[in-house]
């Protein structure tokens, strides 16, 4: 009887502590990182956390969508806007509305609908958004260009087929792109393999980076030539007028500087994560991802900005259309003597 009173409370601590196992539910969406997490279970009951960073990217592409449907509506709804710059402004807003649904689908998923198969796609899905935005650029590029080196035969058929051509080789390379993870080309059968975004295998992100950082040298080489072209008109005008006024100097300098913040508002988005993704591994914190992954994500906020809603024809189409919605909500009153 003396043992049993002494293994009695063994027997207790025994209980309590399965009884204390037993009510932590698992939570499959913390994952450790070599004692890297930044999120600690502390209570003994179950607790649905969020990751921060997680939150501020779905907020980024609530933004990025509702910017970038309103790019969309307006193109969509004016027949007037049917040149070629405004068919790639509408591809460059149709990737980015793209890209932030992907990242809104890609939050929910994570926390409501766990599963591998979701994850491939979503993660295919914002390849081929974020790929198509970047080309959509490159080609916006290519288009400026063109209307300055041959602005004599721009209007022209041939114009026209080679932008049809370019939004071809543009969504057809980023479907390829995102297609590759759903096919196979992902780490969850070989989680060695992986990236620091998972679950894409480091070649896969090599690729995408080598195709970023092409493209980026590729921009700042056309950037460059129209910058030539521009100083050469100006010369040429002051030329023909015998000085060179302070307008031209003006629209010059505003010219420049102008390509200037675009080609550097997109390198300073996406760089960081671009070279993070060559020098980074997966045993890194993941805290190194989101901080150079948010920044990339603001440059399909800032693109309707500096492409879209600086155009005088898009910002006269979005007034009409505002003021349509706001003329038809407006209730009936009929006239009276007095108003005639």
């Amino acid at each position: 009887m003396s043992q049993g009173k002494v293994a009695s409370p063994a027997l207790a601590d025994m209980n309590e502590n399965v009884t204390l196992n037993e009510t932590r539910a698992p939570l499959p969406w913390i994952q450790t990182n070599n004692g890297n997490s930044s999120l600690e279970l502390s209570s003994k009951l179950p607790i649905f956390v969020i990751n921060p960073w997680d939150i501020m990217l779905c907020i980024s592409g609530t933004i990025i969508a509702c910017e970038n449907a309103i790019v969309v509506a307006i193109i969509f709804y004016t027949p007037n806007l049917r040149t070629p710059m405004f068919v790639l402004i509408g591809s460059l807003a149709t990737a980015d509305l793209l890209a932030g649904v992907g990242l809104i689908l890609n939050f929910i998923f994570q926390y409501v609908i766990q599963s591998e198969t979701v994850s491939l796609i979503t993660v295919g899905f914002l390849v081929a958004s974020f790929t198509a935005s970047v080309s959509s650029l490159l080609a916006i590029t290519v288009d400026r260009y063109l209307s300055l080196y041959n602005a004599l035969t721009y209007y022209s058929e041939k114009t026209v087929f080679c932008i049809h051509m370019m939004l071809i080789i543009t969504w057809g390379v980023s479907l390829c792109l995102g297609l590759l993870p759903v096919l196979g080309w992902n780490c969850l059968e070989d989680y060695s393999s992986c990236s620091i975004v998972k679950p894409l295998t480091k070649s896969n992100v090599t690729l995408l980076s080598a195709s970023f950082f092409f493209i980026f040298i590729l921009m700042l080489h056309l950037y460059i030539k129209i910058c030539k072209i521009i100083c050469r008109h100006a010369h040429q005008i002051a030329l023909q007028q015998h000085f060179l006024t302070a307008s031209h100097y003006v629209a010059t300098k505003k010219g420049v500087s102008t390509l200037a913040i675009i080609l550097g508002t997109f390198g300073a988005s996406w760089l960081p994560f671009a070279i993070y993704c060559v020098v980074g591994d997966s045993h890194y914190p993941a805290v190194y991802t989101y901080a150079t992954l948010l920044p990339a994500t603001y440059n399909s906020m800032i693109n309707p900005i500096i492409y879209a809603y600086r155009n005088q024809e898009i910002q006269r189409s979005m007034w009409v259309l505002f003021c349509g919605c706001f003329q038809a909500k407006v209730p009936f009153r009929s006239r009276s003597p007095s108003d005639v």
